[in-house]
């Protein structure tokens, strides 16, 4: 049996913002939480265009992070608004638009440091 390549929480995070941006995830944040919160180190923000596409990028995600991490679990991926991979210290929100706006967890956790997430993995300011 294969070992699991041995990351930090930080890197995991990052690589879940990754994976969900493979998926053109929108709005994007990696917050360090861990000083404020005992819930978690790292939160994921994303955001889909469609139930469709959250499903996607909770697939890409749980998919693609297989040799780093496994979930303690996964909710809400059959309604496909608000999907919440939890992997203990990183914990992956995938929202619908309208329901990111409605629970804002932007504005809830305002205080936390962003991480910024490397050039290579983001899509949007890309030449199209």
């Amino acid at each position: 049996m294969q070992d699991k390549e041995i990351l930090t929480a930080e890197e995991r995070a990052i690589k879940c913002a990754a994976f969900a941006l493979d998926k053109k995830a929108l709005d994007v944040k990696v917050l360090e939480i861990k000083k404020i919160s005992s819930i978690a180190d790292y939160l994921v923000l994303a955001t889909g265009r469609s139930d469709r596409q959250v499903m996607a990028m909770a697939d890409s995600v749980k998919q693609s992070m297989k040799p780093f991490d496994r979930p303690i679990d996964m909710e809400g991926y059959e309604q496909g608004r608000w999907v919440v991979i939890d992997y203990g210290d990183v914990i992956v929100h995938l929202f619908l638009e309208e329901v990111r706006k409605i629970y804002n967890l932007d504005e809830l956790w305002q205080r936390a440091p962003q991480i910024e997430i490397p050039e290579e993995y983001l899509w949007e300011n890309k030449g199209a």
